[in-house]
């Protein structure tokens, strides 16, 4: 019988929810051997999980853009940082001819 190319491997994948990070659920995925080994030699045999989950996460979490706005303009501290920074901006343009 001919062969299709390395068989396949799994690999399980823990997920952890960052806003609740007790919460985690196991998936297992089958990837052909090629990617297993390069995942283990490119990404780290520890560090799979976090990988899968980071470059997941923006094709299946919808996460509302003007959620982080509000988020951002109720951090203070980090507002007033942003306009010390931008009024020096414009103070340092201000002074060019």
């Amino acid at each position: 019988m001919a062969s299709h190319g390395p068989a396949p491997v799994s690999i399980r994948i823990e997920y952890v929810n960052e806003r609740m990070p007790a919460m985690k659920k196991k998936l297992t995925i089958t990837v052909d051997e090629v990617v297993y080994d390069g995942l283990h030699r490119v990404v780290g045999r520890r560090h799979i999980s976090r990988f899968m989950t980071e470059l997941a996460r923006p094709h299946v979490v919808e996460d509302s853009l003007e959620d982080g706005y509000r988020a951002m303009a109720a951090d203070e501290e980090h507002e007033r940082e942003a306009l010390e920074w931008v009024e020096n901006l414009v103070s340092d343009v201000a002074g060019d001819p």
